[in-house]
């Protein structure tokens, strides 16, 4: 295997934000190498020819077991009352959630 080529720290910082994380200089650094070798990974395997290989959604299982894709049929909402039981924050009828898009650390990505 080639040694993979080391993302830049400025590639590894962005990415760093578009995760929402903020790490060190020393952990940049080292993400720079971790990073180029996953993609090297990820490369090799976009090679593999996989033209007639069916998808498994789970691939340690028995083939009599694998692909076992349930029917997705409506069901009745989940009333109100129960759903606030579970939910970290409401404000009236509806959960409250952090916002992720529009700023919180992503600007410019």
């Amino acid at each position: 295997m080639a040694s993979p080529t080391p993302l830049s720290t400025d590639e590894v910082r962005r990415v760093a934000r578009l995760a929402r994380l903020d790490p060190g200089a020393a952990d940049v650094e080292r993400y720079c190498a971790q990073l180029a070798t996953i993609i090297e990974y990820v490369a090799q395997i976009s090679e593999l020819d996989v033209q007639g290989v069916e998808p498994l959604t789970h691939p340690g299982l028995p083939a009599d077991h694998a692909n076992r894709l349930d029917h997705d049929d409506p069901q009745p909402a989940l009333p109100l009352q129960a759903l606030a039981k579970n939910a970290p924050a409401m404000e009236g009828p509806f959960l409250a959630v952090p916002k992720v898009i529009g700023g919180g650390g992503a600007e410019g990505a």
